[in-house]
């Protein structure tokens, strides 16, 4: 790697990171807005609570839409231009959803068609995050160095999480000194279009950064892909780099089908991501307020927890960032399974005891803290390296969209399962938890250091040496 390039990277990494922020922004907006939606749309209108759910939770189909079909776009447009689609779908879901009324409907007047708007206009951002959650990572992933990658593949978590945090201040700013009825029909706006600042800013900046070399190798433009190697690393292993990435391509076939190379590698990324949803950690993310709640604690009070966990979230996360490279993804993520199955099964005793309290929030910061120091980061990590060049996108696209369906499942089941019970519930995560643990130690591969050609290398060595000995 050249003396000057470190910089260059991470101006890169920076920007690609905002995708993440985004995500993080566009996925926590909803949670200072939601009560002003109910009153302006639900209650307006008289429809059920049910309708009020599926509006909140409308940008996750957009999600599962955008995971899905990411692969087909980083593909058969790049990780750039795909990112650049991501920005400007991030920008019109943020001017849509502050306006949902634009062209068609009088404002101050709530009707059931500018519902049907507004959640369509929530969907396009969750398309947006979509792609942003499989790309922004896969375009780290693929233009840093290998000794530094999963630090800086990392920061884009990081990103994500503190887009979470930004936002919830931004939200508690707009409505800080304001009546209910303000904030009910004109702040609940102003909380969606703050996005558009962000969304306009990583628009613009994606301009300036260059496609993936493996991309470019991928369309034959290897000059191309050449140049931006060789602003990275020194002439000798820009070459070598560029050797790598070019044997790794079948010229007459660039990308293959996705179980070329046996269907292992596949369920191993599909599974990092269903794991990390199944251990409930958008449970404790997006029902933070209620859960503090349970406990006793007022509505300020549960907030100001809900930030308190925000920041040690935020730290955590940092831990991850600068121990990736050093300690490896392996154990990173067995140590943060075994303290997630500390922390569930603790709030699950609590729970059963009928003991809530000051533990609780213990046993939580405990989970949430396990879970940003290894799951959170380093899947993302292990999701953009663990993969061949030439079925890279489809399978990110296909474990993108397993992780935001399972997203989704376990966010809207969580009610429902705390109304049969809490202690089940929180015990059902521990168990998640521990599984994971044993599902790093038994199945996933170490990738720590190592180039993305020589992880290709040895995976499909693996995968065939596997398959000999099955038949």
């Amino acid at each position: 790697m050249k003396k000057n390039s470190y910089f260059y990277i991470v101006l890169i990494t920076l920007v690609a990171t905002l995708g993440g922020l985004l995500f993080g922004y566009d996925t926590a907006v909803i949670s200072g807005a939601e009560a002003s939606l109910q009153a302006y749309f639900t209650d307006n209108l008289g429809l059920s609570s049910l309708v009020h759910g599926i509006t909140v939770s409308s940008a996750l189909i957009g999600c599962i839409i955008g995971g899905f079909v990411s692969g087909f776009f980083a593909s058969n447009f790049g990780r750039k231009y795909s990112l650049v689609l991501a920005a400007a779908l991030f920008l019109i879901s943020a001017l849509g959803s502050a306006y949902p009324e634009f062209l068609f409907f009088a404002k101050g007047d709530p009707t059931t068609a500018l519902l049907v708007t507004f959640n369509i206009y929530r969907i396009i951002g969750g398309i947006g995050v979509g792609l942003a959650s499989a790309i922004a990572p896969m375009y780290i992933g693929e233009m840093a160095p290998a000794h530094i990658r999963g630090t800086l593949v990392s920061l884009n978590q990081f990103a994500i999480i503190f887009g979470m945090l930004v936002v919830y201040f931004v939200n508690w700013g707009i409505a800080k000194g304001q009546s209910l009825e303000w904030i009910n029909d004109i702040g609940w706006r102003y909380m969606f279009l703050s996005e558009a600042i962000p969304a306009f800013l990583f628009l613009v900046l994606l301009f300036t950064v260059p496609e993936t070399p493996r991309y470019l190798v991928s369309k034959n433009q290897d000059q191309k892909a050449m140049t931006i190697l060789s602003k990275i690393y020194e002439k000798a292993t820009a070459k070598s780099t560029m050797s790598d990435i070019k044997a790794s391509f079948d010229k007459n076939q660039a990308k293959a089908k996705l179980f070329a190379f046996g269907k292992t590698i596949v369920v191993i990324g599909i599974l990092l991501s269903v794991f990390q949803q199944f251990v409930g950690i958008n449970v404790a993310l997006y029902y933070a307020p209620r859960i503090f709640e349970s406990m006793g604690a007022a509505k300020d009070a549960s907030m100001f927890q809900t930030i308190i966990m925000g920041l040690v979230n935020v730290v955590f996360t940092l831990i991850a960032i600068f121990t990736v490279d050093k300690f490896g993804r392996k154990p990173l993520l067995i140590i943060g399974s075994v303290g997630m199955t500390i922390g569930m099964f603790g709030v699950a005793g609590m729970a059963f005891s009928n003991a809530i309290g000051i533990g609780t929030l213990i046993f939580i910061i405990v989970y949430t803290a396990s879970f940003m120091m290894s799951w959170g980061p380093v899947v993302w990590v292990l999701i953009s390296e663990i993969f061949p060049n030439k079925i890279r996108g489809q399978a990110v696209a296909i474990a993108v969209a397993a992780q935001w369906a399972a997203n989704y499942f376990i966010s809207s089941t969580y009610p429902a399962m705390m109304e049969f019970s809490g202690g089940l519930t929180y015990s059902f995560y521990g168990v998640m938890s521990l599984l994971s643990a044993i599902f790093v130690w038994k199945f996933v591969p170490e990738t720590k250091g190592k180039s993305l050609e020589e992880l290709e290398s040895v995976l499909v060595k693996k995968n065939t040496d596997s398959n000999i000995k099955a038949s």
